[in-house]
């Protein structure tokens, strides 16, 4: 039985359910049940702390995991990312009171102090622009360690940067990190087995979907190139012929962030009933 970590709350917990649940898996109905086991599936479900799932993946208790990018660089264990899952998406930044710093380069905090909640994530980052400087962790209101005189840079997780201007405070240079859900895996291990290649050609079948959309409409035969031009599809698209004589209907897939363009462009070109449907679920 194929056995997955999945966050137990906070951000990323609703949207990995969710996921799952649009891949076909059941999920937990108490939000307080530690373990869920879909047996028509075989796999088993464990409901962890996020910041604990690379670690319980690393040394191989368990299969594959769900967790956050930044999570699992932190962690420093034997994990390693699978697919990005798209969601829970966040930037990783300095922040430090203006003007106070000589420059926002990674040289520039040689010799600091930079206070975290992440300090696996910063002492990568150091150790990767061979800077020396001390890491001072922190579990949380990282953006008061420069005020009660711990640090003199944090480092954090960042929205709007409403909250580091409220604390008086300022991004620097470019993000440390782009984070968001990943499915991971202990570095190395067999995910030969059908269970995993299920999985993965489901949450794949979900990306694409959430992606894509299906567009379909009629046109005139002799503009069907011009149509077709707008509408490749993922391999091609679907063209049959109506009842009416000398038009076809067509179908396609196309980028969901897209449609409204392409739907203006296939009406410029004679297209008509043009109607653009969700795609739920699908293998490629």
């Amino acid at each position: 039985m194929l056995r997955i970590a999945v966050p137990n709350k906070g951000t990323l917990s609703g949207p990995a359910a969710q996921m799952l649940q649009e891949a076909g898996y059941r999920q937990r109905s108490d939000p307080k049940d530690l373990l869920c086991r879909d047996v028509a599936n075989d796999v088993e479900f464990f409901y962890l702390r996020p910041r604990d799932i690379a670690t319980y993946v690393g040394s191989g208790d368990l299969d594959l995991g769900i967790t956050g990018r930044d999570l699992l660089i932190d962690a420093e264990s034997d994990a390693e990312e699978l697919l990005d899952l798209g969601f829970g998406k966040a930037t990783f930044r300095f922040a430090a009171v203006p003007g106070s710093l000589k420059g926002s380069e990674p040289g520039d905090l040689a010799g600091l102090r930079v206070a975290t909640a992440y300090p696996g994530v910063m002492q990568r980052y150091l150790a990767e622009h061979g800077v020396t400087a001390e890491v001072i962790r922190l579990d949380g209101a990282v953006e008061n360690a420069i005020r009660l005189g711990v640090a003199d840079v944090i480092a954090d997780v960042v929205e709007t940067g409403a909250t580091l201007r409220q604390a008086g405070l300022e991004t620097l240079g470019e993000p440390i990190l782009r984070s968001s859900a990943v499915l991971i895996r202990r570095a190395g291990s067999d995910t030969g087995n059908a269970g995993f290649k299920q999985l993965l050609r489901r949450l794949q079948g979900v990306l694409v979907a959430r992606r894509y959309v299906m567009l379909a409409y009629d046109v005139r035969a002799d503009s069907l190139d011009a149509a077709v031009a707008l509408t490749p599809g993922i391999e091609s698209p679907t063209i049959s012929p109506l009842h009416r004589e000398g038009w076809v209907a067509v179908q396609a897939m196309v980028l969901r962030e897209e449609m409204h363009r392409i739907m203006d462009e296939l009406y410029d070109v004679g297209a008509r009933a043009i109607l653009v449907t969700d795609i739920h679920a699908c293998r490629l």
